[in-house]
């Protein structure tokens, strides 16, 4: 289980990011100033760091600082969303910047996308009984093997890894192909039929009108 710190002095905010992170399989950790981020960071190991600006004590900045030997991965979360301040927090070596208010989906698709970045990525996924395994690439749906092609195991990854977001078809097909996408969308689609059929998914794998597909998690 990844292991996550979120240093956010906005409580509403920092318990909610807790409640879907954790919903995700993530073990979380809130801390509500700077200090105390930093004295979490002192005695514990984290595999991701989302870190506010705007903080008690001393500020993400100053934490930044503190974080950049470790080597661990961070993502500023702020109401601060001037070009220099992006800049500063990304030249200080923060990993991704995400301005507030946001939406959960995009903040839970930029933990996943950092997480791959550094090889943190979760080796196992799970969506209801369907469980995934990233390594030997098998999926299992109550108990029995779930016989998958090479592009429809790639598409059910990127589905799962981006539950709740609408997903374009053109993203899609172009991170599941590895080609550019130039308007045919039979190749898509049909992939995405064998998958609700093999796994049970039509009532979850929603097409969204004029964009492509969302998996509910």
């Amino acid at each position: 289980m990844l292991n996550v710190l979120i240093v956010e002095d906005e409580q509403a905010i920092a318990n909610l990011i807790y409640v879907n992170l954790s919903d995700e399989g993530y073990r979380c950790t809130c801390a509500f100033d700077g200090k105390k981020g930093a004295d979490f960071i002192e005695k514990e190991n984290y595999d991701l760091i989302l870190l506010d600006i705007m903080l008690p004590v001393f500020d993400g900045f100053e934490l930044l600082e503190y974080i950049k030997p470790l080597g661990t991965p961070v993502i500023f979360l702020t109401a601060k969303g001037t070009v220099d301040d992006r800049i500063k927090g990304l030249k200080l070596g923060a990993d991704d910047y995400l301005v507030k208010p946001f939406q959960i989906g995009e903040l839970l698709a930029r933990v996943e996308a950092v997480l791959r970045r550094y090889g943190k990525s979760e080796k196992l996924l799970s969506l209801a009984d369907v469980s995934i395994n990233t390594d030997s690439r098998q999926v299992i749906k109550s108990e029995q093997i779930i016989d998958l092609t090479v592009k429809e195991f790639d598409l059910l990854v990127e589905l799962v890894r981006n539950k709740n977001v609408a997903l374009y078809r053109d993203r899609l097909y172009e991170k599941v192909w590895g080609e550019e996408f130039v308007g045919e969308t039979r190749t898509l689609d049909s992939h995405i039929q064998r998958l609700r059929k093999k796994l049970g998914l039509e009532e979850r794998i929603k097409t969204v009108f004029r964009i492509g597909y969302r998996l509910e998690g």
